[in-house]
Parts: C-alpha cells; structure tokens; sequence
C-alpha cells in the first residue's frame, strides 16, 4: 500500500533540515559546552551526511517529476543557475568570513587569528589562493559545504535522468564511482595548497543519489520495505556505532588493514562505516510511525519555517558562527556564556527566517505560496508520500 501525496505540506523533511542546520552552527562553534550534545557524539556520521541525503530526496521532490521529455533542458537548466547561486552564496561568505579574521586581528591586535581555519596561506600567496578561491580549490575550515553541493547540482541532471530510467544501474554505477574515488584516492585537488576537497564530491554523490532514488522510488507508487529484521539490523548498528564512539576502538584510521573508504571513517570520501550509519538512522524514522511522527509540525512551526528558508539561513548561520568562533577565542567564558553566544546565533537564525517567511506573504493573500512549481533544492516548499509500512 501507499499513501497518496496529501494536499497539505508535510514538514518532516523540513524539520529535519532545520535540525541539521542547527547542529552545523554548534558544531561550528569549537570548544562550547554544547558541543558534546550534537549528533556527531552518537554515531559515525554527522549533520554534514543528513544534510546531504536531504539535499538528494528535495532535488527528487523539486524536479523528478520535470525531468520528462520536452521538460529536460528547462530542469537541467533550473539545477545550475541554483548550482551558481550557490557558487556566488560560498564566495560572498569566504569573503566576509576572511574579512572579519582580518578585521579582529587588526584592531584586537591577535595576529594569531590569521593562522585559523586556513586563512594563513592568504597572508603568504595571496594571488595564488584568491586563484584557489574562486576555483573552489582554496576552502577555508567551517565553509567546506556549499561547494559540494553546487557540484552535486551541476551533476544532477545526469543523475537524475539515469535514476529515472535505470534506478538499479544508476545506484551500482553510482557506488562503484564512490568506491574507486574512495580506493584510489581520486578527488578535485586544492589550489595552492596540496591535498583534496575537504567534502569529495565524486565520494558523496553517493549518498545524494540515495536520496534522489529513494524518494522517485516512493513518488512512483513504491515502497521502502519494512520489516522486523531490516528494523533489528538498523537499530543494532546505530547502537553499536553509539558505543564504539565512546570507546577506544574510536580514532583510528582504518580495520584489518581494509583500504580507508571500506574500514574506516575519513569524512573526506565518505567512509562506509560514515554511509551505512546516515542510511540505518534515515531507515529508522521512516519505518517507525512513533518516530517519524517526530519530526511532522504544523507549517508555521518555527523548525519548519526555518528549515524551509534553509540557504539563507545556512549563510547567515555560518557568518555567525565565524563570529562566535572569534568570541569564543577572545574570551572563552564558560557555560553561561557558551549558552548566551549559541542562543543568541540560534535567534537571529530563526529571526532571518520568520522575516524572510514574512516577506513571501507581502502583495498576495496573506498565505505562504506552496505550489509544487515553486519547490526548489534547497529552501522551498515540498511534499512527501507516506512510506507504506507493510511486511513487518
């Protein structure tokens, strides 16, 4: 059985948008109180890997049902101008983030803030990292998303059309790039620094193809299946990863002399130790009904209002965080001020949010536009098909 796409807007995905996006800004934040509370201490992955499995099934959600014959260019099309606002989004904040380490050395005169989050390569080759900059080969620490993601959406139409038509094919192909990236160690290099992407994005197109199919997968009538075994399974593993976390067997670099993409837990090709942790959490709120139910709000919640205006807020969220990180240097406090510095980045995120939620009903009705034409990757409106629960 499925559920048809109900008429009203299903917010779990929101949700948990807005979730991720709040567990990037505390993670961004080094050294608070609060930072041992975040979703990175339970398990292998991280909000980074929500994120972008969110990001594949809005890219479904946003242009699955466009990407037919006749419709294809103008889908193709609509993927990279989102991929170059994103591209424009990441440069503007490199930028500010680079302009203010700058500014607080000057005039608070600590110097040592320019050999932070990859900013002294700056102040020794500037001509050749401002190159890197804007070829995305130069990436200051904290700012390592957006450009996998705009990469992500330049391959999308691809993606998303040998998905359509082949969704088996398309997953094995799209693993077996995962595995060879990971194996091989192939990924888009820095500029002038040596190494790769901190976020490889021929590793984590994986994960976002999962996404995509997935939710086509449901779009069209099927279901995810569900059963005692498959719940067993997912819950032993995110309970296995929980402790092995919090034990000694954590940090190292990889098992039984396995390459590093298979047993161990390097973000940077997304290690499948990383992959299969995001896949059996997902799996988990989709087939426990006590579970999903969670994250389903009425539309003018403020979790799925801010999840709604996501890049927006995502780059808000990020200049914030920068400048809570130069607080934090400056004056490490202790858990009050920890807890003023994050509320007070949490508030204004959701402040953005609810103005820009504002904006949107200004010269209409007074009700927020939902319409299927106005989805878009990241940041709009959408719906979702109840996952059938049958088998178990």
């Amino acid at each position: 059985m499925t559920t048809p796409v109900s008429p009203q807007r299903d917010t779990r995905i929101d949700v948990l948008r807005a979730l991720a996006l709040l567990t990037i800004f505390i993670d961004h934040v080094p050294g608070t109180a609060f930072e041992a509370l975040t979703y990175k201490n339970f398990g292998f992955s991280d909000a980074a890997e929500a994120f972008v499995l969110i990001s594949g099934i809005s890219v479904a959600l946003a242009y699955g049902t466009k990407f037919k014959p006749g419709g294809r260019l103008l889908a193709t099309l609509k993927m990279w101008r989102r991929a170059c606002v994103l591209y424009v989004a990441h440069i503007v904040t490199t930028m500010v983030v680079m302009a203010l380490f700058c500014a607080v050395a000057v005039f608070a005169r600590r110097p040592d803030l320019l050999r932070l989050i990859n900013i002294e390569p700056l102040m020794k080759n500037t001509p050749e990292v401002l190159v890197g900059i804007v070829t995305l080969g130069h990436q200051l620490g904290y700012n390592n998303i957006l450009p996998v993601y705009a990469a992500l959406l330049l391959m999308a139409p691809g993606f998303v059309l040998l998905i359509s038509y082949r969704p088996v094919a398309a997953l094995v192909a799209s693993a077996a790039l995962w595995l060879i990236a990971g194996i091989w160690q192939i990924a888009p290099p820095n500029y002038p620094e040596p190494g790769f992407w901190f976020l490889n994005p021929l590793s984590w197109q994986f994960l976002f193809n999962i996404g995509v199919a997935a939710m086509l997968h449901v779009r069209r009538g099927g279901v995810i299946p569900v059963n005692r075994w498959l719940v067993g399974t997912a819950a032993a593993y995110v309970l296995m990863a929980l402790v092995w976390v919090h034990s000694p067997l954590w940090g190292q670099i990889t098992w039984f002399k396995l390459p590093v993409v298979i047993g161990g837990f390097d973000k940077t090709f997304l290690s499948l130790p990383r992959l299969l942790h995001i896949l059996a959490v997902s799996y988990l709120i989709v087939a426990l009904p006590a579970l999903s139910n969670l994250f389903r709000t009425s539309p003018d919640h403020p979790l799925a209002i801010l999840g709604k205006r996501s890049l927006p807020v995502f780059i808000a969220g990020t200049m914030i965080a920068m400048v809570a990180q130069v607080m934090k240097l400056i004056n490490p406090g202790g858990l009050a001020y920890d807890s003023l510095l994050l509320s007070a980045g949490i508030a204004m995120q959701f402040a953005l949010a609810f103005y820009l939620e504002w904006l949107s009903t200004i010269g209409g009705s007074g009700k927020t536009r939902t319409t299927q034409k106005d989805v878009t990757p990241i940041g709009a409106p959408f719906r979702i098909s109840a996952v059938a629960r049958a088998n178990r």
